[in-house]
């Protein structure tokens, strides 16, 4: 156990102030706080623990007309003992004397018992930072009892407690496993809102993200990563096909005008949430169609502008404006924009050149150029022997393409190893597939030429390219040196950022690196202009691009006093993670159907379909939904919830349903340096109830399964019930199925039978606790059974 200090405050005033130092946890009788310190189950220990057990005048129970009033300190043998609970209350006075042990029902508190931390096997292990062994309510990837033993464990699924690791490698921050869950109860258009809260150009992110969710899936720890790219392709063509559905023009004004300096992705997506707050919106580009690197420099091959065209049509559907063969700085300057608009978003990406500077680079192509115009190279122009220069997809998509045209040898040279490479797996194999070889760590020297004429490229040694602390810093062995023969040098090791339609009056601050310089809301130096996409970051990721766009729209949205409004889920039924058990077993993802190599061109696309609707659900339902499976360990908070009890702290009071059911994790319920004083539980003298309880025979008594019951019975029928299981669920399940179904009906065995099975209809089961459906199922028939009586 590490250091810490000890302090022993006199009040709850004193308690608190002592809490918000940082740090700062407290200990109650009944936390198992020493436990979790002792065996440094923490992820970082506390400096200072605060007792509360010195806390004078918070023993107490105090008997009311319809309640009673319990001080937070109050030990769990005097609730178990008290005549008047066992009288008026004998569910509270029940649970009580069901805890643990009686040595610790002496010294535990209520308050302590409700505020206790979660007793899960793995939660247990001493924190292990790093690896796989750490649990997912330590900050580890997901929890360890899906694929290991959960006999214990939730049987109605999990709770989120933070981002999966999919979600978290998305720039966009989407959603993954709720879209997938959508699709797995076949809301199709469920799945699309929830892409389209951050991503209104999922039928082109489907065909060309890199999809770094992809390498984060945990599944990846047990057999292959879900194809969540193909699922989202299905989804985004199918906004696409439906885009009246979705591209929706506002239903009033805002009176606001923007303009928006490029139709690139971050462009595209700026517009999208810029227009539905009802804001007048216009995009100029200097090209002939709108899209931007969509449209120019994307090979068909991968994106089809058929795509790119439907997005845009889908925008304009919305109100939004395009003015191409519109060059700012030339046709329109750009303080007439500040002058005639609100505000203004550039998003002009990354087209310049980028100079390296070696002997002979004159005589290279740019690769960016190289794509845009790819139709002047068709007849052989390319010659037979191609070099790139390159190891992002930029690269990979020129190495390709000058393959299709018909160069007999392709070769893509990089500075980076084959694992540092920046290009994504699918893009490399597809320039393998095609032929392409790949030369790994060398750079570029100098061009051996005759006269201007290329005759090939000295390349030199990269022995390694990051320093210590992972920034980019090349060193070469000029010892050793190669001469590579070839007949075209395309250059594709990056763009910068051209900044030449501005004029030296309207300058915007620029980075050391030659960018926009913009603040964490994408705002320049210009208090009404916004920059986003690559000329803020360097050549980038397209949903890099796009999340920029829409972190730059909501800024803009907040300055001009659009309120956020999000969606209320007023249901009181936890929102619990399921999954499909059969379908995580599926060990395989699908795969799009792929052209054969020799049938690839540069004008349509490799993939010639995407998933069937078949094949979508079965890759939905390989998502694990990933969450805590760990149950609820107070047994007092499950009777708390069913008597619709007030826990009352030191700045509010709280319902016990939202005290306990909408986060397990009690930090994330209380603010910093707040305490729980008092627990106010309302008398059910009209009702019948009780507590039942499954307990571990291990010494600690804990629920495998427990059921706190209040029935109000009526001319033998039940009027009113409140049914809430323990143990088998993250938060206590008031099952609200069940309580519909037994109102308004008298009781036999038919009805508690029904009931009882009933209870456990949606059960998520893991392979090793199907056996608590019975437990549950025999619980809710004799608590019925006992109400008749």
């Amino acid at each position: 156990m590490r250091d810490f200090e000890y302090k022993s405050p006199e009040s709850f005033n004193e308690a608190s102030k002592l809490l918000k130092e940082a740090k700062t946890t407290a200990i109650s009788g009944g936390t198992d706080l020493v436990t979790v310190l002792r065996d440094e189950l923490l992820v970082e220990g506390p400096d200072t623990v605060v007792n509360l057990k010195t806390i004078s005048g918070a023993e107490y129970i105090t008997a009311e007309e319809d309640s009673f009033k319990i001080g937070a300190l109050t030990k769990l043998v005097d609730l178990a003992e008290s005549p008047e609970l066992q009288k008026r209350l004998p569910i509270l006075s029940e649970a009580a004397g069901s805890v643990a042990t009686p040595l610790i029902r002496n010294s535990a508190s209520i308050g302590g018992n409700i505020c206790q931390d979660v007793r899960c096997e793995y939660y247990r292990y001493p924190h292990q930072s790093g690896g796989r062994n750490v649990c997912y309510r330590k900050g580890g990837k997901e929890c360890l009892a899906l694929h290991g033993n959960n006999e214990y464990h939730s049987v109605f699924g999990g709770i989120k407690l933070h981002n999966s690791p999919c979600t978290d490698s998305c720039p966009a921050g989407t959603d993954i496993p709720g879209y997938l869950a959508k699709l797995r109860n076949d809301d199709l258009d469920g799945a699309a809102q929830i892409i389209l809260k951050v991503n209104p150009l999922a039928a082109l992110t489907g065909r060309v993200c890199a999809h770094f969710c992809q390498e984060a899936c945990n599944r990846n720890d047990h057999d292959q990563t879900g194809a969540i790219g193909a699922a989202e392709r299905y989804v985004g063509d199918y906004i696409l096909e439906n885009s009246a559905n979705f591209y929706v023009a506002p239903k009033k004004s805002s009176g606001k005008k923007v303009a928006i300096v490029g139709s690139g992705p971050a462009g595209l997506s700026a517009a999208y949430f810029l227009r539905k707050e009802g804001h007048y919106v216009v995009i100029y580009d200097r090209k002939e169609e709108a899209g931007g690197v969509l449209q120019y420099a994307i090979p068909a091959f991968r994106l089809p502008k058929e795509y790119v065209k439907k997005t845009v049509a889908a925008l304009k559907n919305m109100g939004i404006e395009f003015k191409t063969n519109t060059e700012i700085g030339k046709d329109v300057l750009p303080e007439k924009l500040e002058q005639d608009f609100d505000k203004v978003f550039y998003d002009t990406g990354a087209w310049g050149k980028s100079v390296i500077g070696f002997d002979g680079e004159e005589l290279t192509v740019f690769g960016l150029e190289f794509l845009t115009e790819v139709k002047d190279w068709i007849g052989g122009k390319l010659g037979q022997n191609v070099l790139v220069v390159g190891g992002g997809n930029v690269a990979m998509d020129v190495a390709t393409t000058a393959k299709r045209l018909g160069a007999a040898n392709v070769t893509a040279v990089c500075i980076e190893k084959e694992e540092e490479m920046p290009a994504g797996l699918e893009d490399i194999r597809r320039s393998q597939e095609q032929g392409v070889e790949i030369l790994n760590s060398y750079g570029v020297s100098k061009v051996v030429r005759d006269g201007k004429k290329i005759k090939g490229l000295e390349l030199v040694r990269c022995v390694s390219v990051f320093d210590e602390n992972g920034r980019f810093a090349p060193v070469y062995d000029q010892k050793s040196k190669i001469v590579f023969e070839c007949d075209a040098i395309l250059m594709a090791t990056g763009q910068k950022v051209d900044l030449s339609f501005l004029d030296k009056k309207y300058q915007l601050e620029l980075t050391a690196r030659g960018l926009v310089a913009v603040d964490e809301n994408f705002r320049t130096s210009k208090k009404n202009v916004f920059a986003g996409g690559d000329m803020i970051s360097g050549p980038a990721t397209v949903v890099k691009a796009i999340a920029a766009g829409h972190g730059a729209a909501d800024a803009i949205n907040n300055d001009l006093c659009v309120e956020k409004h999000e969606l209320c889920d007023l249901s009181l039924e936890p929102a619990f993670l399921k999954f499909d058990e059969a379908g995580i077993k599926v060990q395989d993802p699908a795969e799009l159907p792929l052209k054969l190599p020799e049938d690839r061109t540069i004008d349509t696309e490799d993939h010639y379909a995407g998933l069937t609707w078949e094949q979508v659900k079965t890759e939905a339902s390989r998502c694990q939904n990933c969450g805590c499976l760990a149950v609820n360990p107070s047994d007092i908070g499950t009777v708390l919830v069913a008597l619709d009890a007030i826990v009352k702290t030191t700045e509010r009071e709280i319902r016990a349903v939202d005290f306990f059911t909408k986060t397990p994790v009690i930090d994330k319920v209380l603010n910093v340096g707040e305490i729980v004083k008092e627990i106010e539980v309302p008398v059910c003298d009209d009702y019948k109830v009780a507590y039942q309880k499954l307990p571990l025979k291990d010494g600690t008594n804990f629920a495998v399964a427990s059921l706190a019951s209040a029935y109000k019975v009526e001319n033998g029928k039940i009027v009113d019930a409140r049914i809430v299981l323990g143990g088998v669920a993250p938060v206590p399940y008031r099952v609200r199925a069940v309580e519909a179904f037994v109102k308004g009906k008298g009781i036999d065995e038919a009805v508690a039978t029904q009931a009882g099975k009933l209870a456990y209809d949606n059960a998520v089961l893991l392979k090793g606790n199907s056996f608590k459906l019975k437990v549950i199922d025999s619980m809710i028939n004799e608590s019925l059974l006992n109400a008749a009586q």
